[in-house]
């Protein structure tokens, strides 16, 4: 028997097909691929918040067996961090509470580029640290004070550097874009957490009752 011939063509897509199909995808893509951003972004900045809640609530822990104290309020000689975090050192703090923190993983933003975690509480230092700590924020008397947060800082459009700073409740800070697309996330002495602009960043510090506030900036 002989084979019977098919009478249909096998046809390729032309030049001007293939170009509208990559067209088509092209636009999918536009739409696509800044969701996909928006929904990163809502999950790194989600990780930071829950960072800084677990930091505030190390706080809390290590602060009711110490008498209801934080470390910034407590000499180095009887195991806390204060004469060591007033020269704006951070670690000494961390360290201390590493038992409260379980990891030093916590200590980084997801959103910080610049900083990786610590293998240990060994090995931290400052490269391993994302957030500021509050030395107002001694304990939680006075729930309004900055214990904690994102130190992407500018003043006057300047980077803030690492170290002891002061903010005056006049200065013009504001958020850096280097996180949170030009916000960030303020931690406070009761443990909560605020994302916050730039605005709302200069009203969290006038409404502390300090004339200044003090940062240990990593």
């Amino acid at each position: 028997m002989k084979p019977r011939l098919s009478k249909k063509r096998n046809t390729a897509m032309t030049l001007f097909e293939v170009g509208v199909c990559i067209a088509i995808v092209m636009i999918l893509l536009m739409f696509v691929l800044p969701m996909l951003e928006n929904s990163h972004r809502r999950v790194s900045k989600l990780g930071c918040v829950n960072n800084l809640k677990q930091i505030g609530l190390a706080y809390r822990i290590w602060e009711g067996d110490n008498g209801d104290i934080n470390p910034m309020g407590i000499s180095v000689t009887t195991g806390g961090s204060m004469e060591m975090v007033a020269t704006g050192d951070v670690v000494q703090t961390f360290m201390v509470m590493s038992n409260e923190l379980s990891t030093p993983k916590i200590l980084v933003c997801p959103e910080d580029k610049t900083r990786s975690s610590a293998i240990n509480f060994d090995a931290l230092a400052n490269s391993n640290i994302s957030y500021f700590v509050g030395l107002d924020a001694t304990n939680d008397l006075n729930p309004q004070r900055i214990l904690s947060g994102d130190a992407n800082f500018e003043l006057a459009g300047v980077p803030v550097k690492s170290g002891l700073r002061s903010f005056w409740t006049n200065d013009p800070v504001t958020w850096s874009a280097t996180r949170h697309a030009g916000a960030g996330n303020i931690g406070f002495a009761d443990a909560s957490v605020e994302a916050t602009d730039s605005s709302r960043l200069r009203d969290l510090l006038q409404q502390t009752g300090l004339a200044t506030n003090r940062f240990a900036i990593p």
